[in-house]
């Protein structure tokens, strides 16, 4: 009953009391997790709150998603932890409901190609993720620690459909992309063409050491992507939520993302790794009051 008296509340600030509350979710590449996942928690959303009409806004990732739900352009978004502004702000623009899943750090060249190892992308032809990811983030962080920033390596700065698509035609000889397993562009084009993945996970310490500790390693199976298996960079991805949401709306969300997590997963497996144990440990971010409320009645 409360949930509906927000609801309505929030209604009649629209242009027509008759108008559903809309909830934007930002979230990435049409084949990436982000998107996946984002789809498939708006159609729970639509179906199971009334009033609201819920949809997906593909972006170029998390720190474009930061800030469009900081703007109030998006009320939820996927954001990879170490895109978060550590430096707090009064009041918070942005809040968590959810650590989702971890994100791994992908380097994806061809099976017969002369990269093999970090150091050999020098001189090369690289996409670093597109402008406003969390990829490229990531990986501008990872090619300091390397010393291979600046013009050592020539980046291109693309999506994932599109850094498939180059590195196909072979107009870039390898391409990052930060994405929860498995990706499915990076699945598409493994079971199309050879590829590798290039390990990187003896610069986990390093990055810990020159950023912040959310990094970790994580192992990729060879049954993942039918190639041989790596360790990599990885990072917590959360799910954000604009600090000025009712708390009884957040609550809501919360509670369906919690109890609809084996349908979430049927969109995506990453989906399924969500507990509301783990789904807690937001920081540096802290919980919306909403959900926040919702985790110590569920008592994770």
């Amino acid at each position: 009953m409360l949930l509906v008296v927000v609801l309505g509340g929030l209604a009649a600030c629209q242009e027509s009391p008759d108008e559903p509350i809309p909830i934007r979710i930002a979230t990435g590449s049409p084949t990436a997790v982000y998107h996946a996942f984002g789809q498939s928690l708006a159609t729970v959303l639509n179906r199971e709150l009334p009033g609201v009409r819920a949809s997906v806004v593909v972006t170029a990732a998390s720190a474009q998603n930061v800030r469009l739900v900081g703007s109030g352009a998006a009320e939820l978004g996927f954001t990879q932890a170490d895109v978060l502004d550590t430096s707090p702000t009064t009041p918070p623009r942005v809040l968590a409901v959810a650590r989702v899943y971890d994100d791994l750090l992908h380097l994806v060249t061809t099976a017969g190609g002369p990269i093999r190892e970090l150091a050999d992308l020098r001189g090369r032809r690289v996409s670093v993720g597109a402008a406003g990811s969390g990829t490229e983030v990531t990986v501008t962080r990872l090619l300091e620690v390397a010393r291979l920033g600046g013009d050592t390596v020539r980046q291109e700065h693309l999506g994932l459909d599109d850094s498939v698509a180059a590195l196909r035609a072979g107009r870039i000889d390898a391409f990052f992309f930060s994405g929860g397993l498995p990706v499915r562009g990076v699945k598409a084009l493994a079971d199309a063409t050879s590829i590798r993945l290039v390990n990187l996970g003896e610069w986990t310490e390093p990055l810990r050491r020159a950023y912040r500790e959310v990094y970790v390693s994580r192992d990729v199976p060879r049954s993942v992507y039918g190639v041989d298996p790596v360790t990599t960079v990885a990072n917590p991805n959360y799910l954000i939520v604009r600090a000025d949401l009712p708390e009884p709306l957040v609550r809501e969300v919360t509670r369906l993302l919690m109890e609809r997590r084996s349908e979430l997963a049927a969109a995506h497996p990453a989906a399924g790794r969500m507990s509301p144990r783990s789904a807690i440990a937001t920081t540096p971010l802290p919980l919306h009051p909403g959900a926040a409320d919702w985790y110590r009645s569920a008592k994770p």
